[in-house]
């Protein structure tokens, strides 16, 4: 086994072999498995896909007279911040949704601006204006606040998403007679379309289905920079083989999620981007790329597993997703997902996507930069995800 000093070693040295997950398929079916866990030390992944789960906190500078934001309300461009901790310290999340904005107005079920896209304003190098309600102490009697403020502003920001990355997700349609609307997009009526929102073979958390390098303290890219593993996603539901076989198994649910923390005043314009989901809310597109260490074969071979390989189950969005049915529909590889056309019932139906391939692309590629120029080392994982067994 090599280990993550031995590859940050030749990383340090310019002397580390580096490649997406894209081209570890190929290397691995032109010179096996056993061949391409020797020649290669790191597979980078990459994903940007709506993330619900996601928010970002700050930290004010002292005003003059001081105001105590803790107990009162905090409004970021019109969208409420929540302010529950002590004086200087509010949070947003990206679904976030003004009361009363004009934006959000212009057609029923369209959101234009939330949480999200103060957070983009943010990361872009745009101010926004915070206003705050106070009930005023002896220690801090300021009652009203309002500023302008950018990124540069506040004396911390930082991203912090409870939930993720999924592992893998469902592919969604409609079983109904009428259109609905959803997060995973648009759905027609009598099984019209069907939506996907993972990135297959590039999806960080399906190059390790077992949680075997990747734990709490992994360093990734996040948002443009560096960004670690802060603890495990909500939801987080570790997949587990089916028999008694030793045979890979790849998950074809959702799977594994982390929750990542990263500093938003060095993330880059490009790598969140908010969104409007008609009839849903508003969503942040994270971008998150996630360094595999080569250690062993078994690692070769998880990272070396191509879309036709990996499956996602298929719901019904009109029935059994609100209900919290479990039924699915069947399964369905991301080789014809992302062929623009799948079967379902003997009927063919075009499908189209959330999750941004050519984006998620460029994170596998600028990662693989980053590790090969020594700007970016692998780390060792503290502590495992639920259910994972490190080897690293």
């Amino acid at each position: 086994m090599k280990t993550i000093e031995e590859i940050n070693e030749k990383i340090k040295k310019g002397k580390v072999v580096v490649v997406t997950a894209e081209e570890m398929i190929r290397i691995a079916k032109r010179e096996g498995i056993k061949k391409a866990s020797k020649m290669v030390d790191v597979v980078t992944t990459g994903t940007f896909s709506p993330m619900c789960s996601s928010g970002a906190y700050f930290n004010l500078k002292p005003s003059k007279p001081r105001i105590k934001l803790g107990g009162g309300k905090c409004y970021l461009n019109n969208v409420p911040a929540y302010c529950g901790f002590a004086a200087c310290d509010i949070f947003i999340g990206a679904t976030a949704l003004p009361d009363n904005d004009p934006r959000n107005k212009n057609f029923p079920g369209r959101f234009k601006y939330g949480g999200a896209h103060v957070i983009e304003d943010l990361v872009s190098g745009k101010k926004i204006k915070l206003r705050a309600e106070a009930f005023g102490t002896d220690c801090y009697p300021m009652k009203k606040l309002e500023m302008r403020l950018g990124l540069k502003d506040f004396r911390d920001a930082v991203l912090f998403n409870m939930r993720n990355c999924y592992q893998n997700y469902n592919v969604a349609v409609n079983l109904s007679k009428k259109t609905i609307y959803t997060y995973m997009g648009i759905l027609k009526p009598n099984l019209a379309n069907a939506s996907f929102c993972t990135s297959g073979h590039l999806s960080p958390l399906l190059n390790d289905p077992y949680y075997q390098t990747i734990g709490i303290g992994t360093r990734i890219f996040l948002g443009g920079t560096i960004g670690y593993i802060c603890w495990p996603g909500t939801q987080h539901s570790p997949f587990r083989k089916e028999g008694n076989t030793k045979e890979i198994q790849i998950p074809s649910q959702a799977g594994g999620t982390i929750a990542v923390i990263g500093n938003l005043k060095k993330m880059k314009k490009g790598w969140l981007k908010a969104i409007g989901i008609l009839g849903y809310g508003t969503s942040l597109m994270v971008g998150i790329g996630i360094p595999i260490p080569i250690v062993d074969e078994e690692m070769a071979k998880f990272t070396s597993i191509g879309d036709e390989e990996i499956f996602a189950p298929i719901v019904d969005y009109s029935k059994d997703y609100p209900n919290c049915s479990s039924r699915i529909l069947g399964k369905i590889s991301y080789a014809k997902l992302k062929s623009g056309e799948i079967e379902i019932f003997g009927k063919r139906i075009p499908t189209f996507t959330f999750s941004n391939y050519t984006k998620a692309r460029e994170i596998a590629e600028k990662l693989k930069r980053l590790i090969l120029k020594g700007k970016f080392l692998l780390t060792r994982p503290i502590a495992p995800l639920p259910g994972g067994k490190l080897k690293v």
